[in-house]
């Protein structure tokens, strides 16, 4: 792009696959995307990534291979009505493409929609989105779409994109740009080459101003140092890498301090990850893991209220989404502990590695047909309300597992009286 106006990462905009900085998973040379590029016959499709990772960019780059009618709309200013009006564009056409950005932000009504155009063949739906589609595009768009997951850009990635914008960008290579330091470029970027390339471009201008200078100085010498970086972009001196090891460090330190019972250092993890600017997405969806995987039925009470989190701060958003994950997380942090559910199931499926597909009992089995009745299936099974306090010994494991114990209840309170509940009813078969 050569329109001078333009920001920085407009202006490099990638026009080819080749150009594009990272996905090599997706569209290096041998992989499903860029095959399905080069045959010509692509699919509708979900991009899913986070921001400036090159949805739109790919989008594009389809498109210019292709050269197929290319409509584009995006979810935030468009309703149903600039749907159906791109979609009767496109009947005109053949294999023309519909991009819609952000396309988690839609309701059922605009999917819905796209579903017929789709399935018809009317269009090729490109949506990109930063959200789990799984939550944010319902089922039946979903199922007619394949799903490409985008990932941020490496390290490497990034510095690239430095020396390519230093090195092919009509006004910065007219200038002599030193890059001394790229912690502050990489860290506040977390991955995001427009952010990235905006920055540098802010950062540029910024050490223009200090020199009294201007883009069309060609004798220009400047260096972008960290503190310039961070003084264009005000951010403290501490970041916080949120793709990097620092982002991994913390979540596992507030992990282990909820699991720790240590409500303080819980609640200080979680405001580290609040002033770096971590997705409260990200943050609720760890707290309902770890209500069942550290807490269970030591206190039901845990996922009811992670789960009512999850919902409140995605309708809330920061800043006051900050006063319910602390809520959240200090409740946590003081409850009581067991791993009795995380373990069972661990143990169910390894047992189920080592076993195989065991039989289903007869007794317990489905018996809707005739057939199936005479050949003893469901014959003898007990029902358990039809006896005192609703139970009845029975087998309900494989034979080869008869009596064994995938659920210990947890030394706790609540998992106590489960557990003197379950002895009362098994007396010694799973040794409870």
């Amino acid at each position: 792009m050569n329109n001078s106006q333009a920001p920085l990462a407009e202006r490099l905009r990638p026009n080819s696959l080749n150009e594009l900085a990272g996905q090599q998973h997706l569209t290096g040379k041998g992989s499903i995307l860029r095959t399905a590029i080069e045959s010509g016959t692509i699919p509708s499709m979900i991009l899913w990534g986070p921001p400036g990772v090159g949805k739109t960019t790919i989008a594009n780059i389809i498109a210019q291979t292709l050269q197929v009618p290319f409509y584009t709309l995006s979810a935030i200013s468009s309703g149903v009505k600039d749907v159906r009006e791109a979609i009767e564009s496109a009947r005109q056409q053949q294999k023309a493409i519909l991009f819609i950005d952000e396309i988690h932000r839609f309701n059922k009504g605009q999917q819905d929609a796209l579903l017929g155009a789709v399935e018809k063949g009317i269009i090729t739906l490109i949506g990109a989105t930063t959200e789990n589609p799984s939550f944010e595009v319902n089922s039946a768009l979903l199922s007619r779409c394949q799903v490409y997951v985008l990932k941020p850009l490496e390290k490497n990635d990034l510095l690239g994109l430095l020396q390519h914008a230093l090195q092919h960008d009509e006004l910065l290579k007219t200038i002599n740009i030193t890059i001394k330091e790229t912690e502050a470029l990489i860290n506040i970027s977390g991955g995001d080459a427009r952010k990235l390339l905006n920055l540098l471009e802010l950062s540029v201008s910024a050490g223009l101003q200090q020199n009294s200078s201007n883009l069309q100085v060609s004798a220009v010498a400047m260096e972008i140092t960290d503190e310039l970086v961070m003084m264009v972009a005000q951010q403290r001196t501490v970041l916080y890498d949120k793709k990097g090891e620092q982002h991994y460090d913390i979540i596992s330190a507030f992990i282990k301090s909820i699991r720790g019972s240590d409500p303080n250092a819980a609640v200080y993890w979680l405001a580290r990850m609040i002033d770096g600017g971590e997705d409260v997405k990200f943050i609720a969806r760890r707290l309902l893991i770890l209500a069942s995987e550290d807490i269970g039925n030591a206190n039901p009470n845990a996922l009811l209220l992670a789960n009512t989190t999850f919902d409140a701060v995605n309708k809330i958003g920061y800043p006051e989404s900050r006063i319910i994950l602390s809520q959240c997380v200090t409740y946590l942090a003081a409850s009581a502990k067991s791993n009795a559910a995380y373990t069972a199931i661990a143990d169910a499926q390894s047992a189920v590695q080592q076993h195989g597909d065991l039989p289903v009992p007869l007794h317990i089995r489905n018996a809707p047909t005739r057939l199936m009745k005479n050949l003893n299936y469901g014959k003898e099974y007990a029902y358990a309300h039809n006896y005192e306090n609703n139970f009845i010994v029975q087998e309900f494991l494989p034979e080869q597992l008869s009596g064994t114990a995938f659920y210990n209840p947890g030394n706790n309170a609540r998992e106590e009286e489960l557990r003197k509940h379950l002895k009362g009813l098994w007396k010694e078969k799973y040794g409870y």
